[in-house]
């Protein structure tokens, strides 16, 4: 129990951010993934994570995503006690489908890296998936080919999969 309460503590910091990175090689668009993901996202009632919901009493998170690759996230709990989460971020197209990965490092409240993958459909839904890597809490992060759900091999099936609207 005290090792699931760590993780979806990390999952929570983890949510918090989503990543844009330009691409090393200029074969594509550098800027086309840093152009979906850049703006405000919001995830509330039944978008936010049930992870989220169950252990943390999250009931909304306010994403901004800057264009210059760092990222603010407003959390807010059952109580309206926010958390304000900040950092850089950085993505990369996977070859799965629209699916991109994402490396998230927080720098305040905590020091941390999270990574996980998200997708960006109509331009103005994105379903996010990511767990803390580093200080390491033993937590596997969701890769492209094995889809949304697939965080520590699909333990915790969808209960970390978040879902935010563009504002």
């Amino acid at each position: 129990m005290k090792k699931l309460t760590i993780l979806l503590m990390l999952l929570m910091l983890a949510l918090s951010f989503s990543a844009c990175k330009d691409d090393d090689n200029n074969t594509n668009d550098p800027q086309e993934p840093q152009e979906e993901i850049v703006g405000v996202w919001v995830s509330e009632g039944a978008n936010v994570a049930p992870l989220l919901v169950q252990v943390f009493k999250i009931k909304k998170i306010t994403a901004t995503f800057n264009a210059n690759g760092t990222y603010e996230v407003v959390q807010v709990d059952s109580a309206n006690t926010s958390l304000t989460l900040t950092g850089t971020y950085e993505v990369e197209k996977s070859s799965v489908g629209s699916i991109y990965t994402i490396t998230a490092n927080q720098q305040s409240p905590a020091t941390l890296t999270s990574e996980g993958i998200y997708e960006i459909t109509n331009g103005n839904s994105m379903k996010y998936e990511v767990v803390q890597t580093a200080p390491t809490i033993g937590a596997v992060p969701p890769t492209p080919a094995a889809g949304f759900g697939s965080t520590n091999g699909g333990a915790f099936g969808t209960l970390n999969v978040q879902t935010y609207v563009k504002q």
